[in-house]
């Protein structure tokens, strides 16, 4: 609580990574709900607007080296849930 956490994700492509590459970061709180989108990747990144990860997310990925990975500033019990990385890199998927 309180410090910056690593959310790690790393994957593999039988496709050259390009521009076209795109990560997406879901939650869903841990009481259920709806996911929601909080971070998007497609050759920079578009952290979440809105919600409770507004400015607190931060890209630590490499996606020439496989690494989606991102880090949550001042994370809270209130944050806990899923979190899921999706990684597409067509025409891999």
């Amino acid at each position: 609580i309180g410090e910056q956490v690593l959310l790690k994700c790393s994957f593999k492509s039988t496709s050259p990574i390009t521009e076209s590459l795109m990560v997406d970061w879901t939650y869903r709180p841990l009481t259920g709900g709806q996911m929601e989108t909080i971070f998007h990747y497609q050759s920079v990144p578009y952290p979440t607007t809105v919600g409770k990860f507004k400015d607190r997310i931060s890209w630590l990925g490499n996606v020439a080296r496989g690494d989606a990975s991102i880090a949550i500033q001042n994370p809270g019990m209130s944050d806990n849930g899923t979190f899921i990385c999706s990684v597409k890199n067509p025409p891999d998927m």
